[in-house]
């Protein structure tokens, strides 16, 4: 009987671990196929790139294939990268007749969105059609479709065309009826990432800074939009003072916004009488990932190689640092060096083009890149090619470069530098009822205590300590861009520039893309036939599914727990992992 015990449970122990182990097989067989589904070296002919504009615009791709077992839905696109390399080989690519741009909800940053909307301009040289539709258009998604030979839209359905606002939230209120205060060191009278903290409305200088801005970037897109659409930019935002998303379709019409209303399924009748194909025929369309990963004809691996390093995120020293959000990308500093170090070392990478899309973070973390740019720079050229942002340090990691790129809604600058340390004093001391004392051996020994706020001392070291690191800042601003210390400090003071107004202040070389900055990587290089590659590589689909059941379980856990005051502590957690010295924009640019 022990025998027979022994063997069956023996025999269970190895069907249970079979089963395992061949489930595990199976999920990563399964993950890799829908990781490599429409993935082709050829595209037929008569196609046509059909383009979801639905989500968020991210710079890349991040693949999911697990949502395609779990079931979960992830709101974004292809990213940029994906979605500009699709559109330009579909230009050049014969087989391809034209692209449609579908559901068109998307939301990005300004700069992000009006590259996007560039490649499709620049693929409109070929001479093939653009189509759009949607039930609703937002007004990033109408913005890109604008460019369209022909914009359609539902008869039931809406443009969201309304013009620019930036409505930041205020918590100083709220933390004060929890007991807790922000102690505040800053250098710059616009920097404004502490205002959330400290005031209950903006400061002068930030309603001002933000009133800039906001006109800069509303002015790129009305004018952008007037060249596609041939309306006024007068009229343009005539319209957007109406809120066009509350006026009956027929107005779109009427106003020039939109050229028909059709339902999707006459959609389908309107792009075949474009390739000229019968009713009884098929469409062939191929996905921009498809595109993307297409053969190009003669094409030819080169040796010498371009290096795309992309930096996005917050800046953290390391990958425990602080983020506003538990899926945020960020820039590793310590990474980030040992990343491009090895660039510096490679001899097959003849320059490098480092991409920033970053509103800042740690200033000591943006100083140590700082250096590791300067080391790459001595060994080949380094180009910046900003992206939504590259603001405070994201502009401290850029100002190195041999040459800066700039969209013209990029938002830069922000020249500053602070610290913040929350005052939780009363909150525990009062309202939870615990107490303190204290034994030292020196003076500042408890510096930092939570039982009581800084005294005089203790700050005057602590505005100390952030006025040094402005001085730091704005001299590595000053070396970069060849430019008088003191003409750097009067365009600093924290103040936020959109690239257009950065390029006339001598922050930015050049108003251009990714693919500008490329080509001057490659004639700083003296190179002429090279590869372009990007880095670093993805992080494994696996890790981003454990890293994401595991946030969001915490958050769930704390939402339940705190209830109306989780985001105010959600907040202060987060501020006692950032280094004490920050160097960022506001939280959020909040430009909707």
């Amino acid at each position: 009987m022990k025998s027979f015990l022994k063997y069956t449970l023996a025999s269970m122990l190895a069907l249970v671990l079979f089963t395992i182990v061949a489930t595990i097989f199976t999920i990563i067989s399964f993950a890799g196929m829908v990781a490599s589904d429409g993935m082709t070296s050829a595209v037929k002919d008569n196609s046509i790139l059909r383009i979801n504009l639905g989500g968020v615009l991210a710079e890349q791709s991040q693949d999911d294939p697990m949502s395609a077992i779990t079931g979960a839905v992830k709101e974004n696109v292809a990213g940029l990268e994906t979605l500009t390399k699709a559109i330009a080989k579909a230009k050049d690519n014969k087989k391809v007749k034209g692209i449609y741009l579908e559901n068109a909800l998307l939301a990005g940053t300004p700069a992000t969105v009006q590259e996007l909307r560039q490649a499709l301009v620049d693929f409109k040289k070929s001479g093939k059609f653009i189509l759009s539709y949607s039930d609703t258009y937002s007004q990033s998604g109408y913005y890109i479709c604008s460019v369209a030979d022909k914009v359609m839209v539902n008869p039931e359905g809406m443009i969201d065309w309304h013009g620019l606002a930036s409505e930041p939230m205020f918590f100083k209120d709220a933390m004060a009826k929890v007991g807790v205060k922000m102690q505040v060191f800053k250098v710059g009278t616009f920097k404004s990432a502490v205002e959330p903290f400290t005031n209950t409305e903006m400061s002068e200088a930030n309603r001002e800074q933000v009133t800039s801005f906001l006109g800069s970037i509303w002015q790129n897109i009305l004018k952008e939009v007037s060249a596609s659409r041939k309306i006024d930019t007068e009229r343009l935002n005539g319209l957007a003072d109406e809120y066009m998303a509350l006026h009956p379709s027929r107005y779109l019409i009427e106003s020039n916004l939109a050229d028909t209303l059709v339902y999707l399924d006459e959609v389908k009748k309107i792009l075949k009488q474009e390739m000229e194909l019968d009713d009884d025929k098929s469409l062939t369309f191929v996905s921009p990932s498809e595109m993307a990963s297409a053969e190009v004809p003669d094409y030819k691996e080169e040796d010498d190689k371009i290096a795309v390093y992309y930096a996005v995120g917050s800046i953290v020293q390391t990958s425990e640092g602080f983020s506003m959000s538990g899926n945020e990308p960020q820039i590793v500093g310590e990474k980030v060096i040992d990343d491009l170090r090895a660039l510096r070392e490679d001899k097959d990478v003849k320059a490098v083009v480092l991409r920033v899309n970053s509103g800042g973070g740690s200033a000591y973390a943006s100083e140590q890149i700082w250096r590791e740019v300067e080391l790459l720079k001595e060994e080949k050229p380094v180009v910046v090619s900003m992206g939504g942002m590259a603001a405070s340090g994201g502009y401290y990691i850029s100002c190195g470069a041999n040459q800066i790129y700039a969209e013209p809604t990029t938002l830069t600058g922000s020249i500053g530098i602070f610290g913040m340390i929350p005052d939780m004093s009363e909150l525990i001391t009062q309202k939870v009822g615990v107490k303190f004392d204290v034994v030292k051996t020196n003076a500042l020994s408890n510096l930092g205590t939570l039982s009581r706020p800084m005294n005089a001392e203790e700050g005057g070291l602590m505005q100390a300590m952030v006025e040094r690191g402005y001085e730091t800042f704005t001299g590595r601003v000053a070396i970069g861009r060849k430019m008088p210390l003191a003409r750097v400090k009067e365009i600093a003071e924290g103040r936020v520039w959109t690239g257009e107004q950065a390029k006339e202040l001598g922050l930015v070389d050049k108003l251009g893309n990714l693919d500008a900055a490329i080509k001057a990587a490659a004639k700083l290089a003296k190179v002429k036939k090279y590869n372009t590659v990007s880095y670093p590589n993805p992080e494994p689909w696996y890790m981003t599914l454990l890293n994401e059941k595991k946030s969001g379980y915490l958050e769930a856990e704390m939402r339940d727990m705190l209830g109306e005051y989780y985001t105010t502590f959600s907040l202060l957690r987060n501020i006692k992992q950032q280094d004490r010295l920050q160097t960022r924009i506001p939280f959020e640019p909040n430009i909707r």
